[in-house]
């Protein structure tokens, strides 16, 4: 199976139900998109496993187990799942979709979190992975980047694809799993993951929070994972120095190379966090330390005497006896003897705790039972309200009828609208999916089509000027066609018609809001360069963004050689970008002095008057020029000389 590329993905309909809008994220093993789910009207989250993996049995069967382990699960602090399945070549995972951030991106915008932030989500962090340790599943792949926090406040934990039921020990099977930032000692040296391993992801992440950076860092994989397996994890107040004294207890217990130093599963770390609650910070009066576990802070102590410690304690509790603690309390130098009043006062805590439990537990019940009543009563009950129908687009008797169908009056309004047509429904008031009680009258729009407006005369103005009247009366300018005009100064509208039909509207005219009328717009006479140089002409029109190439060559009387004599273009209308091909002048045309010596002088002066030439005579020869020949012309006869040029001319009698 070939990957399924981001884009044919959207807008596809998985299973003939879930409708495939956007991409959210993209992992290792799958993407995720929002989706609606057709047949329950909601938004999901669905996971998408990528295409190449689908023939590697193993990917597909950690796939396929995200979804069992999570759906095993119902708690506040998981991402819900819903459906899981496969779609012709598509492996896929319906879940809960929450709109917001990960921790990740909180972590990126801020650095680093303050003591009751990090409590925060580690409380509801821990939350989720109880229930998940309760069910004999281990997450394998606690960070940053599975822990959600929606807009709405809410905290989860995601992204079960590496949970595998417990079993004594849980190893990985082919190769190391999770992120390896996260991965525990025990991971890294044997393949082995239960929850505790958990415990120790959990630790680093805390460390990550209160400090803004992992403990370990390295250029290769290797490095970090040779870290975890061999060095203690520092404090987070040797990096940030106000972390309070529980916290750095807490990281420590939770981050100790040897599992059975740990709390043994999410359930006990979260009871030692909540003893502490709401006191993060010690040294204020009044305020406890948080209560460590025996195993915390003494490597050499043996789950045994911790066995034995839980035993005792529990045993007063019961009896209301004291006893003598083999363990005292913790503190960061080591254990202190506990005497048989601290035992008592002990027991005396945990009854207080057990009678606070039950009215606690009496309160919420009674809460439960007065929030169901109401929900009844506005849900289903006399009170219930009606959801408005979404009418947009029907007829407005069918608008009505489906108004009515759900318990709801009508009535019918109209309103002009360049978008929906003329006798379509455009919407209601109040707006589809708002609540109102039974028998409210609901107010349907139907559409009157496009408002009729008159334009003014847009010839002669700006175009500045014209589209500002376009845009007042709420139509819009459409096409602007600029061309060279003799008949209009530059920038003034020339001509104006409506988009639509292309109906002359340059003096003003009937229209509709919403519609486009297009403009014809003078960019000024082209330049007259007759006379010019061709260098002079060139920029002349290059500054009107006309492009000029010079054409052939003619012999000109009046214009001198080298200088323009016309210009031609193309046919009107001529727009900005056109060529303009110029005709240049030889200067005068040459021509060759006749052959009139011998001829009488009135035959050679209409012969050479003929041929352009001015002469220079005797003007006493027209007294008679029948008496008169031509002995000799200079220059003389065949020699080329410019049009108009002198001719000298002796004859004799």
């Amino acid at each position: 199976m070939s990957e399924t590329p981001t884009d044919q993905m959207i807008g596809r309909l998985i299973d003939g139900r879930y409708q495939v809008r956007s991409r959210i994220a993209r992992g290792g093993m799958a993407t995720v998109y929002l989706a609606t789910d057709l047949r329950l009207e909601r938004r999901v989250a669905i996971k998408i496993m990528h295409g190449h993996l689908a023939d590697d049995n193993a990917f597909k069967s950690r796939f396929i187990q995200e979804a069992r382990s999570a759906a095993r699960l119902a708690h506040p602090n998981v991402v819900n799942v819903f459906d899981q399945g496969q779609d012709a070549d598509t492996a896929y995972l319906v879940m809960e979709y929450l709109p917001g951030i990960t921790l990740r991106d909180l972590l990126k915008d801020y650095g680093k979190l303050t003591p009751e932030q990090t409590v925060d989500i580690l409380e509801a962090v821990l939350s989720g992975l109880a229930a998940a340790h309760k069910a004999g599943i281990v997450h394998r792949d606690v960070k940053p980047e599975n822990v959600l926090l929606a807009d709405d406040g809410r905290i989860k934990i995601s992204d079960f694809g590496l949970a595998r039921a417990v079993n004594n020990n849980t190893a990985t099977g082919q190769a190391l799993l999770g992120t390896i930032a996260y991965l525990s000692p025990e991971l890294v040296t044997r393949g082995i993951a239960d929850a505790r391993s958990d415990i120790y992801a959990l630790g680093i992440m805390t460390f990550e929070m209160l400090t803004g950076e992992q403990p370990y860092v390295g250029e290769a994989p290797m490095q970090i994972a040779y870290q975890h397996a061999n060095d203690t994890v520092p404090m987070p107040s040797s990096k940030v120095t106000s972390t309070p004294r529980e916290l750095d207890e807490l990281v420590q217990w939770a981050t100790a190379r040897d599992p059975e130093q740990r709390p043994r599963d999410a359930r006990v770390m979260l009871d030692q966090l909540l003893d502490g609650r709401g006191h993060p910070g010690a040294g204020s009066p009044g305020q406890q330390p948080t209560a460590l576990q025996p195993t915390m802070m003494v490597p050499g102590i043996t789950n045994a005497a911790a066995n034995a410690e839980t035993k005792l304690l529990t045993a007063a509790l019961h009896d209301g006896t004291s006893a003598t603690s083999v363990l005292g309390p913790m503190t960061a130098a080591g254990v202190i003897p506990q005497s048989p009043d601290n035992s008592t006062a002990l027991a005396t805590k945990a009854r207080r705790r057990k009678n606070r439990g039950f009215w606690l537990f009496a309160l919420v019940l009674l809460i439960a039972t007065a929030l169901g009543s109401t929900g009844w009563y506005f849900g289903s009950g006399p009170g219930s309200d009606i959801a408005v129908p979404t009418v947009s687009t029907l007829s407005p008797s069918d608008a009505a009828a489906r108004i009515d169908s759900v318990g709801l009056k009508s009535n019918e309004s109209s309103v002009y609208s360049a978008d929906v047509p003329e006798g379509v429904v455009i919407g209601t008031k109040p707006k589809d999916g708002t609540r109102v009680s039974k028998d409210s009258t609901v107010n349907v729009v139907v559409s009157l089509g496009l408002q009729p407006i008159t334009l003014p005369p847009l010839a002669g103005l700006s175009q500045e000027d014209a589209s500002a009247q376009i845009t007042t009366l709420l139509a819009e300018v459409g096409s602007v066609d600029s061309i060279f005009s003799t008949s209009a100064e530059a920038d003034t509208v020339i001509s104006a018609s409506r988009a639509s039909d292309d109906g002359d509207v340059s003096e003003g005219g009937d229209y509709f809001q919403g519609l486009k009328v297009n403009l014809v717009v003078s960019l000024g006479a082209i330049p007259d360069v007759v006379g010019s140089s061709v260098a002079a002409a060139t920029q002349a029109l290059a500054d009107k963004e006309l492009l000029a190439i010079s054409g052939e060559q003619t012999y000109s009387d009046s214009i001198a050689e080298g200088k323009v004599v016309s210009t031609t273009g193309p046919e009107a209308p001529v727009r900005a970008g056109a060529t303009i091909i110029l005709t240049v002048s030889r200067g005068p045309e040459p021509v060759q002095v006749p052959d009139v010596v011998g001829k009488p002088w009135s035959e050679a002066k209409q012969i050479l008057s003929d041929a352009g030439l001015k002469l220079d005579y005797n003007i006493f020869a027209d007294a008679a020029p029948g008496l008169f020949t031509v002995t000799k012309v200079t220059p003389g006869s065949g020699t080329s000389v410019p049009r108009n040029s002198n001719v000298k001319v002796n004859f004799s009698a």
